[in-house]
Protein backbone atom coordinates (compact mmCIF):
# COMPACT_ATOMS: atom_id res chain seq x y z
CA UNK A 1 0.00 0.00 0.00
CA UNK A 2 1.31 3.48 -0.92
CA UNK A 3 0.75 5.86 1.98
CA UNK A 4 -0.05 9.50 1.20
CA UNK A 5 2.07 12.30 2.65
CA UNK A 6 1.31 16.02 2.75
CA UNK A 7 4.47 18.17 2.97
CA UNK A 8 3.95 21.67 4.39
CA UNK A 9 6.97 24.02 4.37
CA UNK A 10 7.29 27.62 3.21
CA UNK A 11 10.95 27.09 2.23
CA UNK A 12 10.87 26.03 -1.45
CA UNK A 13 14.23 24.22 -1.35
CA UNK A 14 13.33 22.27 1.79
CA UNK A 15 9.92 21.45 0.34
CA UNK A 16 11.37 20.07 -2.88
CA UNK A 17 14.05 18.11 -0.97
CA UNK A 18 11.40 16.46 1.23
CA UNK A 19 9.17 15.55 -1.71
CA UNK A 20 12.09 14.07 -3.66
CA UNK A 21 13.25 12.02 -0.65
CA UNK A 22 9.75 10.72 0.11
CA UNK A 23 8.95 9.85 -3.50
CA UNK A 24 12.21 7.95 -3.77
CA UNK A 25 11.06 5.93 -0.73
CA UNK A 26 7.79 5.09 -2.49
CA UNK A 27 5.39 7.54 -0.85
CA UNK A 28 2.61 9.37 -2.69
CA UNK A 29 3.41 13.05 -1.96
CA UNK A 30 1.61 16.35 -2.21
CA UNK A 31 3.34 19.64 -1.31
CA UNK A 32 2.03 23.05 -0.26
CA UNK A 33 3.89 26.16 0.96
CA UNK A 34 1.72 27.46 3.81
CA UNK A 35 -0.57 26.40 6.60
CA UNK A 36 -3.50 28.07 4.82
CA UNK A 37 -2.99 26.02 1.66
CA UNK A 38 -2.62 22.87 3.75
CA UNK A 39 -5.87 23.50 5.64
CA UNK A 40 -7.76 24.20 2.39
CA UNK A 41 -6.45 20.94 0.92
CA UNK A 42 -7.21 18.95 4.07
CA UNK A 43 -10.84 20.00 3.90
CA UNK A 44 -11.00 18.34 0.47
CA UNK A 45 -9.00 15.16 0.99
CA UNK A 46 -7.37 13.03 3.65
CA UNK A 47 -3.68 12.11 4.02
CA UNK A 48 -2.10 9.32 6.02
CA UNK A 49 0.87 11.44 7.13
CA UNK A 50 1.51 15.19 7.44
CA UNK A 51 5.09 16.50 7.55
CA UNK A 52 4.90 20.19 8.51
CA UNK A 53 7.23 23.03 9.43
CA UNK A 54 6.66 24.70 12.79
CA UNK A 55 7.41 28.35 11.89
CA UNK A 56 5.00 29.55 9.20
CA UNK A 57 3.05 32.78 8.80
CA UNK A 58 -0.64 33.01 9.75
CA UNK A 59 -1.23 29.30 10.41
CA UNK A 60 1.87 27.77 12.01
CA UNK A 61 2.63 24.07 12.51
CA UNK A 62 0.97 23.81 15.95
CA UNK A 63 -2.23 25.53 14.76
CA UNK A 64 -2.33 23.33 11.66
CA UNK A 65 -1.86 20.30 13.90
CA UNK A 66 -4.97 21.23 15.91
CA UNK A 67 -7.08 21.66 12.76
CA UNK A 68 -5.73 18.49 11.14
CA UNK A 69 -6.49 16.38 14.21
CA UNK A 70 -10.03 17.77 14.35
CA UNK A 71 -10.58 16.77 10.72
CA UNK A 72 -8.75 13.44 10.84
CA UNK A 73 -8.08 12.13 14.38
CA UNK A 74 -5.95 9.25 13.07
CA UNK A 75 -3.59 11.28 10.88
CA UNK A 76 0.11 10.89 11.71
CA UNK A 77 1.54 14.39 12.18
CA UNK A 78 5.28 15.15 12.25
CA UNK A 79 6.59 18.64 13.03
CA UNK A 80 9.95 20.00 11.79
CA UNK A 81 11.73 23.11 13.04
CA UNK A 82 15.10 24.77 13.23
CA UNK A 83 14.02 26.52 16.45
CA UNK A 84 13.27 23.56 18.67
CA UNK A 85 12.64 23.89 22.38
CA UNK A 86 11.62 21.27 24.91
CA UNK A 87 8.41 23.20 25.70
CA UNK A 88 7.35 23.31 22.05
CA UNK A 89 8.12 19.64 21.55
CA UNK A 90 6.10 18.67 24.63
CA UNK A 91 3.18 20.84 23.49
CA UNK A 92 3.22 19.25 20.01
CA UNK A 93 3.30 15.71 21.42
CA UNK A 94 0.47 16.49 23.86
CA UNK A 95 -1.63 17.76 20.95
CA UNK A 96 -1.11 14.47 19.16
CA UNK A 97 2.04 14.92 17.05
CA UNK A 98 3.83 11.65 16.35
CA UNK A 99 7.34 13.14 16.36
CA UNK A 100 9.29 16.41 16.47
CA UNK A 101 12.31 16.73 14.14
CA UNK A 102 15.08 19.32 14.20
CA UNK A 103 16.26 20.84 10.92
CA UNK A 104 18.25 20.19 8.88
CA UNK A 105 16.63 16.80 8.47
CA UNK A 106 18.80 14.16 6.83
CA UNK A 107 17.30 11.82 4.19
CA UNK A 108 18.11 8.74 6.30
CA UNK A 109 16.34 10.31 9.29
CA UNK A 110 13.18 10.90 7.25
CA UNK A 111 13.32 7.37 5.86
CA UNK A 112 13.79 5.89 9.33
CA UNK A 113 10.90 7.87 10.85
CA UNK A 114 8.55 7.14 7.96
CA UNK A 115 9.39 3.42 8.11
CA UNK A 116 8.30 3.43 11.76
CA UNK A 117 5.14 5.31 10.86
CA UNK A 118 4.18 2.94 8.04
CA UNK A 119 4.72 -0.09 10.28
CA UNK A 120 2.36 1.47 12.80
CA UNK A 121 -0.20 2.32 10.10
CA UNK A 122 -0.05 -1.21 8.71
CA UNK A 123 -0.57 -2.71 12.17
CA UNK A 124 -3.47 -0.32 12.78
CA UNK A 125 -5.00 -1.24 9.42
CA UNK A 126 -4.55 -4.98 9.99
CA UNK A 127 -6.22 -4.75 13.40
CA UNK A 128 -9.12 -2.74 11.98
CA UNK A 129 -9.61 -5.20 9.11
CA UNK A 130 -9.55 -8.09 11.56
CA UNK A 131 -11.96 -6.32 13.90
CA UNK A 132 -14.42 -5.52 11.09
CA UNK A 133 -14.11 -8.99 9.62
CA UNK A 134 -14.83 -10.64 12.95
CA UNK A 135 -17.63 -8.19 13.74
CA UNK A 136 -19.28 -8.82 10.36
CA UNK A 137 -18.87 -12.58 10.41
CA UNK A 138 -19.50 -13.22 14.08
CA UNK A 139 -21.73 -10.37 15.24
CA UNK A 140 -19.20 -8.45 17.35
CA UNK A 141 -17.49 -11.55 18.71
CA UNK A 142 -13.83 -10.53 18.99
CA UNK A 143 -10.63 -12.58 19.40
CA UNK A 144 -7.60 -14.01 17.64
CA UNK A 145 -6.38 -16.56 20.22
CA UNK A 146 -6.29 -20.26 19.45
CA UNK A 147 -9.31 -20.79 21.72
CA UNK A 148 -11.37 -18.17 19.90
CA UNK A 149 -10.32 -19.42 16.46
CA UNK A 150 -11.64 -22.83 17.47
CA UNK A 151 -14.93 -21.20 18.48
CA UNK A 152 -15.11 -19.33 15.15
CA UNK A 153 -14.48 -22.59 13.28
CA UNK A 154 -17.26 -24.29 15.23
CA UNK A 155 -19.67 -21.44 14.56
CA UNK A 156 -18.95 -21.63 10.84
CA UNK A 157 -19.33 -25.40 10.66
CA UNK A 158 -22.55 -25.70 12.72
CA UNK A 159 -24.34 -22.47 11.80
CA UNK A 160 -26.68 -23.93 9.18
CA UNK A 161 -27.45 -27.13 11.10
CA UNK A 162 -30.66 -27.50 13.03
CA UNK A 163 -28.97 -29.39 15.88
CA UNK A 164 -29.20 -27.94 19.38
CA UNK A 165 -26.14 -26.18 20.79
CA UNK A 166 -25.01 -26.01 24.41
CA UNK A 167 -22.69 -23.09 25.22
CA UNK A 168 -20.92 -23.28 28.57
CA UNK A 169 -18.50 -20.96 30.33
CA UNK A 170 -18.14 -18.64 33.30
CA UNK A 171 -20.19 -15.46 33.59
CA UNK A 172 -18.90 -12.71 31.32
CA UNK A 173 -17.21 -14.96 28.76
CA UNK A 174 -19.64 -14.02 25.97
CA UNK A 175 -22.05 -16.95 25.74
CA UNK A 176 -24.90 -14.86 24.38
CA UNK A 177 -22.58 -13.29 21.79
CA UNK A 178 -21.66 -16.76 20.55
CA UNK A 179 -25.34 -17.69 20.35
CA UNK A 180 -26.07 -14.56 18.31
CA UNK A 181 -23.04 -15.25 16.11
CA UNK A 182 -24.37 -18.74 15.33
CA UNK A 183 -27.78 -17.30 14.43
CA UNK A 184 -26.46 -14.46 12.24
CA UNK A 185 -24.00 -16.78 10.47
CA UNK A 186 -26.80 -19.22 9.65
CA UNK A 187 -29.48 -19.46 6.98
CA UNK A 188 -31.93 -18.34 9.71
CA UNK A 189 -30.29 -14.90 10.04
CA UNK A 190 -33.30 -13.10 8.51
CA UNK A 191 -35.68 -14.82 10.93
CA UNK A 192 -36.22 -13.97 14.63
CA UNK A 193 -33.59 -14.40 17.33
CA UNK A 194 -35.56 -14.75 20.57
CA UNK A 195 -34.10 -15.00 24.07
CA UNK A 196 -35.48 -16.27 27.37
CA UNK A 197 -33.42 -15.91 30.53
CA UNK A 198 -34.54 -18.84 32.65
CA UNK A 199 -33.02 -17.32 35.80
CA UNK A 200 -34.75 -13.95 35.45
CA UNK A 201 -38.37 -15.07 35.77
CA UNK A 202 -40.38 -16.54 38.66
CA UNK A 203 -40.96 -20.27 38.20
CA UNK A 204 -44.70 -19.84 37.55
CA UNK A 205 -44.05 -17.43 34.64
CA UNK A 206 -41.47 -19.46 32.73
CA UNK A 207 -44.04 -21.83 31.21
CA UNK A 208 -46.29 -18.97 30.09
CA UNK A 209 -43.33 -17.16 28.54
CA UNK A 210 -42.14 -20.27 26.71
CA UNK A 211 -45.40 -21.64 25.37
CA UNK A 212 -47.84 -18.72 25.55
CA UNK A 213 -51.43 -18.90 26.80
CA UNK A 214 -55.05 -18.48 25.75
CA UNK A 215 -57.29 -15.72 27.00
CA UNK A 216 -58.84 -16.80 30.30
CA UNK A 217 -56.33 -19.61 30.87
CA UNK A 218 -55.64 -18.11 34.31
CA UNK A 219 -56.72 -15.08 36.33
CA UNK A 220 -54.44 -12.50 34.71
CA UNK A 221 -54.74 -13.86 31.15
CA UNK A 222 -56.73 -10.93 29.73
CA UNK A 223 -55.83 -11.80 26.13
CA UNK A 224 -54.20 -14.56 24.11
CA UNK A 225 -50.42 -14.33 24.21
CA UNK A 226 -47.88 -16.03 21.97
CA UNK A 227 -44.88 -17.58 23.74
CA UNK A 228 -41.20 -17.49 22.83
CA UNK A 229 -41.40 -20.70 20.78
CA UNK A 230 -44.02 -19.18 18.49
CA UNK A 231 -42.15 -15.90 18.24
CA UNK A 232 -38.98 -17.77 17.27
CA UNK A 233 -40.63 -19.89 14.57
CA UNK A 234 -38.23 -20.15 11.63
CA UNK A 235 -35.41 -18.66 13.67
CA UNK A 236 -33.46 -19.30 16.86
CA UNK A 237 -34.50 -19.54 20.51
CA UNK A 238 -31.81 -18.87 23.11
CA UNK A 239 -32.51 -20.44 26.50
CA UNK A 240 -30.09 -18.53 28.70
CA UNK A 241 -28.99 -20.13 31.98
CA UNK A 242 -30.85 -23.36 31.22
CA UNK A 243 -29.74 -24.84 34.57
CA UNK A 244 -32.39 -22.64 36.24
CA UNK A 245 -35.24 -24.18 34.23
CA UNK A 246 -37.81 -25.58 36.73
CA UNK A 247 -37.78 -29.39 36.86
CA UNK A 248 -41.50 -29.65 36.05
CA UNK A 249 -40.93 -27.79 32.75
CA UNK A 250 -37.89 -29.75 31.67
CA UNK A 251 -39.99 -32.70 30.47
CA UNK A 252 -42.21 -30.34 28.43
CA UNK A 253 -39.14 -28.72 26.87
CA UNK A 254 -37.77 -32.16 26.02
CA UNK A 255 -41.02 -33.01 24.23
CA UNK A 256 -40.91 -29.80 22.15
CA UNK A 257 -37.32 -30.50 21.11
CA UNK A 258 -38.20 -34.07 20.11
CA UNK A 259 -41.57 -33.48 18.45
CA UNK A 260 -41.26 -29.81 17.35
CA UNK A 261 -44.76 -29.03 18.58
CA UNK A 262 -46.53 -27.81 21.73
CA UNK A 263 -49.79 -26.35 23.06
CA UNK A 264 -50.40 -22.98 24.63
CA UNK A 265 -51.55 -22.98 28.24
CA UNK A 266 -55.35 -23.34 28.24
CA UNK A 267 -55.50 -24.74 24.68
CA UNK A 268 -55.68 -28.24 23.19
CA UNK A 269 -54.58 -27.05 19.73
CA UNK A 270 -51.13 -28.31 18.78
CA UNK A 271 -48.78 -25.76 17.21
CA UNK A 272 -45.91 -26.97 15.03
CA UNK A 273 -42.72 -24.87 15.00
CA UNK A 274 -39.35 -24.88 13.30
CA UNK A 275 -36.99 -23.51 15.94
CA UNK A 276 -33.25 -23.96 16.40
CA UNK A 277 -32.51 -24.11 20.14
CA UNK A 278 -29.33 -22.81 21.72
CA UNK A 279 -28.87 -23.15 25.49
CA UNK A 280 -26.27 -21.58 27.76
CA UNK A 281 -25.08 -22.32 31.27
CA UNK A 282 -22.38 -21.15 33.66
CA UNK A 283 -23.01 -24.20 35.86
CA UNK A 284 -21.65 -27.73 35.74
CA UNK A 285 -24.79 -29.45 34.49
CA UNK A 286 -23.44 -32.94 35.20
CA UNK A 287 -23.27 -31.97 38.89
CA UNK A 288 -26.84 -30.67 38.63
CA UNK A 289 -27.88 -34.02 37.12
CA UNK A 290 -26.19 -35.93 39.98
CA UNK A 291 -27.97 -33.70 42.49
CA UNK A 292 -31.33 -34.41 40.82
CA UNK A 293 -31.83 -30.82 39.62
CA UNK A 294 -31.55 -31.42 35.88
CA UNK A 295 -32.84 -34.17 33.62
CA UNK A 296 -30.09 -36.26 32.07
CA UNK A 297 -32.12 -36.95 28.91
CA UNK A 298 -32.70 -33.20 28.40
CA UNK A 299 -28.99 -32.52 28.86
CA UNK A 300 -28.07 -34.94 26.08
CA UNK A 301 -30.74 -33.47 23.81
CA UNK A 302 -29.31 -29.98 24.34
CA UNK A 303 -25.65 -30.96 24.31
CA UNK A 304 -25.55 -32.23 20.71
CA UNK A 305 -23.03 -29.53 19.78
CA UNK A 306 -21.12 -28.40 22.88
CA UNK A 307 -19.15 -25.13 22.79
CA UNK A 308 -17.08 -24.16 25.82
CA UNK A 309 -15.78 -20.62 26.32
CA UNK A 310 -12.60 -20.39 28.37
CA UNK A 311 -12.04 -17.48 30.80
CA UNK A 312 -10.25 -14.34 29.65
CA UNK A 313 -7.18 -15.11 31.75
CA UNK A 314 -6.60 -18.17 29.51
CA UNK A 315 -6.70 -16.16 26.27
CA UNK A 316 -4.96 -12.91 27.18
CA UNK A 317 -3.65 -12.45 23.63
CA UNK A 318 -7.21 -11.32 22.80
CA UNK A 319 -7.02 -8.37 25.21
CA UNK A 320 -5.43 -5.75 22.85
CA UNK A 321 -8.00 -6.44 20.14
CA UNK A 322 -10.88 -6.40 22.63
CA UNK A 323 -9.64 -3.12 24.12
CA UNK A 324 -9.56 -1.37 20.74
CA UNK A 325 -12.99 -2.77 19.87
CA UNK A 326 -14.49 -1.46 23.12
CA UNK A 327 -12.75 1.93 22.84
CA UNK A 328 -14.15 2.42 19.34
CA UNK A 329 -17.64 1.37 20.39
CA UNK A 330 -17.79 3.56 23.49
CA UNK A 331 -16.27 6.50 21.61
CA UNK A 332 -19.18 6.27 19.16
CA UNK A 333 -21.77 5.77 21.91
CA UNK A 334 -20.55 8.67 24.05
CA UNK A 335 -19.08 11.10 21.49
CA UNK A 336 -15.54 10.66 22.83
CA UNK A 337 -12.20 10.52 21.01
CA UNK A 338 -10.03 8.20 23.11
CA UNK A 339 -7.34 6.61 20.94
CA UNK A 340 -5.82 3.81 22.98
CA UNK A 341 -4.57 2.60 26.36
CA UNK A 342 -1.01 3.27 27.52
CA UNK A 343 1.60 0.51 27.55
CA UNK A 344 1.51 0.56 31.37
CA UNK A 345 -2.22 -0.14 31.34
CA UNK A 346 -1.77 -2.91 28.78
CA UNK A 347 0.82 -4.51 31.07
CA UNK A 348 -1.63 -4.27 33.97
CA UNK A 349 -4.34 -5.89 31.87
CA UNK A 350 -2.01 -8.71 30.83
CA UNK A 351 -1.10 -9.43 34.50
CA UNK A 352 -4.62 -9.10 35.93
CA UNK A 353 -6.63 -12.29 36.62
CA UNK A 354 -10.01 -11.04 35.23
CA UNK A 355 -12.59 -12.66 37.55
CA UNK A 356 -15.36 -10.96 35.55
CA UNK A 357 -13.93 -12.02 32.18
CA UNK A 358 -14.69 -10.05 28.99
CA UNK A 359 -17.66 -8.30 30.60
CA UNK A 360 -15.37 -6.88 33.30
CA UNK A 361 -12.93 -5.62 30.66
CA UNK A 362 -15.82 -4.08 28.73
CA UNK A 363 -17.14 -2.28 31.81
CA UNK A 364 -13.68 -0.95 32.74
CA UNK A 365 -13.12 0.44 29.24
CA UNK A 366 -16.58 2.02 29.12
CA UNK A 367 -16.04 3.78 32.45
CA UNK A 368 -12.57 4.98 31.44
CA UNK A 369 -13.69 6.26 28.03
CA UNK A 370 -16.61 8.17 29.56
CA UNK A 371 -14.68 9.71 32.47
CA UNK A 372 -11.20 10.34 31.05
CA UNK A 373 -10.19 13.70 29.60
CA UNK A 374 -7.20 12.21 27.79
CA UNK A 375 -6.80 10.60 24.38
CA UNK A 376 -4.58 7.89 25.89
CA UNK A 377 -6.02 6.01 28.88
CA UNK A 378 -3.50 5.71 31.74
CA UNK A 379 -3.41 3.87 35.07
CA UNK A 380 -5.14 6.87 36.68
CA UNK A 381 -8.25 6.12 34.59
CA UNK A 382 -8.72 2.66 36.13
CA UNK A 383 -9.50 1.32 39.63
CA UNK A 384 -6.58 0.58 41.92
CA UNK A 385 -7.57 -3.08 42.30
CA UNK A 386 -6.20 -3.62 38.81
CA UNK A 387 -2.79 -2.96 40.32
CA UNK A 388 -3.26 -4.48 43.77
CA UNK A 389 -5.94 -7.06 42.99
CA UNK A 390 -9.09 -7.51 45.13
CA UNK A 391 -8.70 -7.39 48.90
CA UNK A 392 -7.24 -10.67 50.08
CA UNK A 393 -5.60 -11.55 46.76
CA UNK A 394 -1.85 -11.60 46.24
CA UNK A 395 -0.12 -8.91 44.25
CA UNK A 396 0.95 -9.66 40.67
CA UNK A 397 4.42 -11.25 40.69
CA UNK A 398 4.22 -11.93 44.44
CA UNK A 399 4.27 -15.48 45.72
CA UNK A 400 2.59 -16.52 48.92
CA UNK A 401 3.97 -17.36 51.43
CA UNK A 402 6.77 -14.81 51.53
CA UNK A 403 8.39 -12.77 54.27
CA UNK A 404 6.85 -9.41 55.15
CA UNK A 405 10.18 -7.69 54.46
CA UNK A 406 10.23 -9.10 50.93
CA UNK A 407 6.69 -7.88 50.24
CA UNK A 408 7.55 -4.45 51.63
CA UNK A 409 10.63 -4.25 49.40
CA UNK A 410 8.59 -5.26 46.36
CA UNK A 411 5.96 -2.56 47.02
CA UNK A 412 8.52 0.18 47.57
CA UNK A 413 10.57 -0.65 44.47
CA UNK A 414 7.47 -1.06 42.27
CA UNK A 415 6.07 2.25 43.46
CA UNK A 416 9.39 3.99 42.79
CA UNK A 417 9.37 2.44 39.33
CA UNK A 418 5.85 3.76 38.69
CA UNK A 419 6.93 7.31 39.61
CA UNK A 420 10.23 7.11 37.70
CA UNK A 421 12.31 7.16 40.89
CA UNK A 422 10.56 10.20 42.40
CA UNK A 423 10.82 9.46 46.13
CA UNK A 424 8.42 12.22 47.19
CA UNK A 425 5.58 10.93 44.97
CA UNK A 426 6.31 7.32 45.90
CA UNK A 427 6.25 8.19 49.61
CA UNK A 428 2.88 9.97 49.22
CA UNK A 429 1.42 6.99 47.35
CA UNK A 430 2.66 4.55 50.01
CA UNK A 431 1.66 6.75 52.95
CA UNK A 432 5.18 6.89 54.37
CA UNK A 433 7.88 9.56 54.59
CA UNK A 434 10.62 10.21 52.07
CA UNK A 435 13.14 9.51 54.83
CA UNK A 436 11.66 6.03 55.27
CA UNK A 437 12.16 5.32 51.58
CA UNK A 438 15.77 6.54 51.77
CA UNK A 439 16.41 4.36 54.81
CA UNK A 440 14.87 1.35 53.09
CA UNK A 441 17.00 1.87 49.96
CA UNK A 442 20.08 2.05 52.16
CA UNK A 443 18.95 -1.13 53.88
CA UNK A 444 18.56 -2.81 50.47
CA UNK A 445 22.09 -1.55 49.64
CA UNK A 446 20.75 0.28 46.61
CA UNK A 447 22.26 3.55 45.43
CA UNK A 448 20.37 6.55 46.77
Amino acid sequence: MNYTVLVVDDDKLVNEFLVETLQRCGYDCCAVYSGEEALTLLKKRQFDIILADLKMKEIDGITLLKHARELYPDVVYIIMTAYGTVETAVKAIKLGAYDFLLKPVLPETIEHILNRVTEMLKLRSDNEIMRKDLADRFHNLIGKSKAMKEVFDLITSVADARSTVMITGASGTGKELVARAIHYASNRKDQPFIKLNCAALPENLVEAELFGYEKGAFTDAKKTNRGRFELADGGTLLLDEISEMPMNLQSKLLRVIQEREFERIGSSTTIAVDVRIIATSNRNLKEYISAGNFREDLFYRLNVIPIHLCPLQEKKEDIPLLVQHFIKRFNEDNNRDVERISNDVLNLFMNYHWPGNVRELENLIERAVVTSKNKVLTEDDFPTDLILGPVGDELPSLKVPMKLEEGSKYLILKTLEKYNGNKTKAAEALGITTRTIRNKLAEYKMQD
